[in-house]
């Protein structure tokens, strides 16, 4: 079994999308579970290195943020911010509003909509998402007076390493946590003005995180099989495949980081 933090089979259906948290067709959702063994496995290599909680994660691929979400609520005690990016303009509305989840005025906003939703239609669905709305309220009123959790969204271009460097301005980022597009679903989006390479668009985007991580930083990418996760300048920590999908965890190699 791929899994060696979260084993157990829970029931996230309070977490699922389209319920309480927003989703679209064309923006794809992690799994819950999935996204929550990339997390916990990156917080164990951060550990090896005597690294620990809360840390800020970042997503340069963040899509409709519902993973970062979901990941805010279950694992709420070991981040400190949350940041995504990403090239469409429609993704980071979705995104903004998945991440206000993570405050008490923006699930009060959603229980208020489904309540509307509720009256004008009447439908079951309307009826489970308004209880597994008042579920996560009370989790995140607990969880706020533990500390708060920045939430941080920009636009742009995952593979443009001088746009991430610009954007983040030096703020340090402990965990790259990103489901690269694929499928038929979701796709890269790369500039018809960007420069010619020879790496691939998840090639792309490792060298541009090269500009904005550190030595510590552990890269935790998502992908279908048909995608290679390999860079010259980092080293594998950890890999798993599950289904379709292949997962890796990386970490820059110090040389390039200090001669960045």
């Amino acid at each position: 079994m791929p899994y060696r933090f979260a084993t157990e089979r829970r029931d996230y259906s309070d977490y699922a999308s389209g319920r309480v948290f927003y989703g679209l067709p064309g923006f794809p959702a992690l799994p819950v579970r999935l996204a929550g063994e990339m997390f916990a496995r990156a917080l164990a290599f951060r550990a090896a290195q005597s690294l620990y909680s809360p840390c800020t994660v970042y997503d340069p691929c963040c899509g409709g943020a519902y993973h970062l979400a979901t990941l805010g609520y279950l694992h709420w005690s070991d981040i400190d911010a949350i940041i995504g990016s990403d090239v469409d303009e429609e993704a980071l509305s979705l995104a903004q509003r998945n991440l206000d989840l993570l405050t008490p005025a923006g699930i009060e906003r959603r229980i208020a909509e489904i309540a509307q939703m509720s009256a004008a239609y009447g439908k079951p669905s309307h009826a489970e998402a308004q209880a597994s709305a008042e579920v996560l309220r009370k989790q995140l009123l607990g969880l706020v007076e533990e500390h708060t959790v920045h939430c941080e969204l920009f636009r742009a271009d995952a593979t443009d390493g001088q746009a991430l460097q610009t954007k983040l301005r030096g703020r340090p980022v402990d965990i790259v946590l990103t489901d690269v597009p694929y499928g038929r679903r979701s796709g890269w989006q790369v500039p018809p003005t960007a420069p010619a390479s020879s790496l691939t668009p998840a090639g792309r985007m490792l060298e541009a995180l090269l500009s904005v991580i550190s030595p510590s930083t552990v890269i935790a990418v998502v992908a279908d099989k048909q995608q290679s996760l390999a860079h010259p300048a980092y080293r594998r920590l950890g890999r798993f495949q599950l289904g379709d999908r292949h997962v890796v965890w990386l970490a820059a190699q110090e040389y390039v980081i200090m001669n960045k």
